[in-house]
């Protein structure tokens, strides 16, 4: 494999240890400098079309062209340095072991110019995994408006309470699902707790608050945000209630695409927004949820998720 040389054109930093592609010959004569040999940078040029100058160990110099010399780090690193590269060679899309559509068409608040929301979960083989290369935590195509986690990314942000996680475990639009998916959907409860409360709450009381800094400031808002934090709000209060993730919305459709078109004043859409939280507030102390998730049961589900790659 190639060395990568990352932006050409720029110059390179003064001080920088290179390492030659190519024998030199020193400035002022002398012997020929091997390829291989390390150097320092001690004047660049003007543009990178022209030569810097370079000083070895022994005092020696050489003119040199950016083709002619690799930088010493990126050498040192190898294949390493370029992961990415490496990982081009290995379709991680073949390993999406769940796929589902979440978003406005799972959530039944979509129209004729409602983008395709895909989400899921990719476990890439253990050979590639445990390599020193190393994958992505996800993988995401944002022309096809697709995000696949990685397993245990998946994994760690469902016990957070992630919402846009949690959602993909209860849709009721799933287009692939391997033996591992359907083991994993068989646990999602597991996921549920009281941290729903926490995290769904601060994330809604965040995003007003700059809602209506956006107001004061602009005068207008993003109505679609504000509309999907009251969806969020409707969702906690059921899972907290009811012990499943609700996607769909059918019973408050039409007051949230009201929100969304700019029907409804700021005032009004504020004050349902309180209301739902002193609901969230009695669902909370309520709820039959356990204080945290089942890590156990979920860390047993990884494993067995990782010894399924492993040759």
């Amino acid at each position: 494999m190639t060395e990568r040389i990352e932006s050409p054109n720029l110059i390179v930093p003064l001080g920088t240890q290179v390492v030659m592609r190519v024998e030199i010959v020193p400035i002022g004569g002398g012997s020929l400098v091997p390829k291989g040999t390390v150097g320092e940078l001690i004047r660049t040029p003007a543009d990178a079309t022209h030569a810097y100058q370079v000083r070895f160990a022994d005092g020696q110099e050489g003119s040199v062209r950016r083709q002619e010399f690799s930088l010493l780090k990126h050498l040192k690193n190898g294949p390493i340095g370029d992961h990415d590269q490496v990982l081009k060679e290995f379709d991680q899309y073949d390993y999406v072991i769940y796929r589902c559509v979440v978003g406005s068409r799972a959530y039944g608040l979509s129209n004729d110019e409602s983008d395709t929301d895909r989400r899921g979960v990719y476990l890439p083989p253990a050979d590639l995994h445990w390599s020193l290369y190393g994958v992505p935590e996800q993988l995401e195509n944002v022309e096809t408006e697709e995000v696949y986690w990685e397993l245990q990314k998946f994994l760690v942000l469902a016990l957070k309470a992630n919402p846009n996680v949690l959602e993909c475990l209860y849709s009721p639009l799933v287009e692939t699902k391997t033996a591992l998916a359907e083991d994993l959907l068989s646990h999602r409860n597991a996921f549920l707790s009281k941290l729903v409360y926490q995290t769904y709450n601060g994330y809604v009381l965040s995003q007003f608050k700059r809602l209506e800094q956006d107001l004061r400031s602009a005068g207008t808002i993003k109505w679609k945000h504000a509309m999907h934090l009251i969806r969020l709000l409707l969702s906690g209060i059921t899972v907290l209630r009811e012990g499943f993730v609700p996607l769909s919305v059918e019973a408050h459709r039409e007051q949230l695409l009201s929100i969304r078109r700019g029907e409804v004043p700021w005032e009004s859409v504020n004050a349902w927004r309180l209301r739902l939280h002193e609901e969230f507030d009695d669902a909370y102390a309520e709820t039959a949820l356990p204080e945290n998730p089942d890590y156990q049961v979920v860390n047993d589900f990884l494993l067995r998720a990782r010894r399924s790659t492993a040759r």
